[in-house]
């Protein structure tokens, strides 16, 4: 399973086995969480072991059970952290699927144990992602219609630019917001967070789904102040794509 057939599969989970989380599975999605860290400036971390943070009234108000693991979402205090923290967390969770683990993202149902993971300086923790095997695989939801979700004709837009938006449609969003909205600006794809909660996580969350779905190659963001001009410039300084 690939990140694209991962995105199909994926549905939040928040009831837990008491199952730890196998050895070389771990390993794998801790590498990963590397690789994201290089390519982002996060400090994202995964946490085991930890039953505290989804053992309080919040989280039981928020049906979790059974949560002992979850991916600590960490990273530099600014207006871009959420949309980082959206992307990259994203690719975690489609990750972890491959790895045949299910998530759940979490913004407010559980509390805070800083001795758990490392803040550093200058940084905070945004959201964390409950881990682990699920009870169940979880089940789809209500979804807006692809045109709900564009600025523009749809009809007129290429296939890549379709086949986008119907993988952003799949995307988490907070209470299922779906507030994001993509169109074409001379020729580069726009996206742009609407008004709620955690708006802007939930954009970062979409634009990841969005490029699995019409396929990198066939497209380029435009460029704006923040998160999409800070990966071009990390691009530029390292030699590499700065895009996963």
């Amino acid at each position: 399973m690939d990140h694209k057939q991962a995105m199909q599969a994926r549905h939040s989970v928040r009831a837990y086995k008491d199952t730890p989380i196998a050895p070389q599975t771990l390993a794998s999605l801790k590498a990963y969480a590397e690789e994201c860290n290089r390519e982002s400036g996060l400090n994202i971390q995964i946490v085991t072991d930890e039953p505290r943070a989804f053992d309080s009234a919040m989280a039981h108000y928020g049906h979790f059970s059974g949560v002992t693991s979850y991916i600590a979402l960490i990273g530099k205090k600014g207006a871009e952290l959420d949309e980082k923290c959206g992307y990259y967390g994203e690719k975690l969770v489609l990750e972890a699927q491959t790895l045949g683990l299910n998530t759940c993202w979490v913004a407010m149902s559980y509390k805070k144990h800083p001795e758990a993971y490392t803040v550093n300086a200058g940084e905070k923790l945004a959201l964390v992602i409950s881990l682990g095997y699920g009870k169940t695989p979880g089940h789809s939801h209500k979804s807006k219609t692809p045109q709900e979700v564009v600025q523009g004709d749809l009809a007129a837009m290429p296939d890549w630019f379709k086949a986008g938006v119907d993988a952003a449609l799949l995307a988490p969003t907070a209470v299922n917001q779906q507030k994001f909205r993509f169109g074409l600006s001379g020729g580069a794809v726009t996206a742009k967070a609407g008004l709620g909660f955690y708006a802007k996580v939930d954009l970062g969350i979409a634009k990841y789904h969005f490029e699995l779905g019409a396929g990198k190659e066939n497209f380029a963001w435009a460029q704006s102040r923040g998160f999409a001009a800070e990966r071009k410039e990390m691009k530029d300084e390292r030699g590499m794509s700065a895009t996963p």
